[in-house]
């Protein structure tokens, strides 16, 4: 059985804000209010404010071109005593936000060919074929 939450629900919009994307006509892209908070993010003293802002860019990494290869060097400095806050991670930084701030358009899919969808949550699975 499938409910639904009205309030959540949305009928004849041409344009969708939902978890972080605002996806309209055949594209999805980040919601740039969103965004501003990566903008704004101070530059990390401590591991714990860069695993917060690595959590708010890795949500975005669709995003982001050569991700893994931008993020390698600030994930590097999550090692234990190995936070040293270099030129190179401030250039690391500097680019993501960069990035994320100019992020690319992502094309939704061509619901005229076929393609699987499955979920699972709940510990129920769902699997249709479109």
């Amino acid at each position: 059985m499938l409910f639904l939450k009205k309030s959540k629900c949305f009928f004849g919009e041409s344009q969708v804000t939902y978890l972080g994307h605002v996806i309209h006509g055949e594209e999805v892209e980040v919601d740039h209010t969103k965004i501003k908070d990566v903008t704004d993010w101070p530059t990390p003293k401590t591991i714990k404010a860069l695993r917060g802002f690595l959590g708010l860019v890795g949500y975005y990494r669709k995003f982001i071109k050569n991700y893994e290869e931008v993020v390698a060097l600030l994930t590097s400095l999550l090692k234990k005593n190995a936070f040293n806050w270099t030129k190179e991670a401030d250039v690391a930084f500097t680019q993501l936000k960069t990035s994320l701030s100019t992020a690319p358009v992502l094309e939704l899919p061509n619901f005229k060919e076929e393609f699987v969808v499955e979920c699972d949550a709940s510990n129920s699975r769902f699997r249709a074929v479109l």
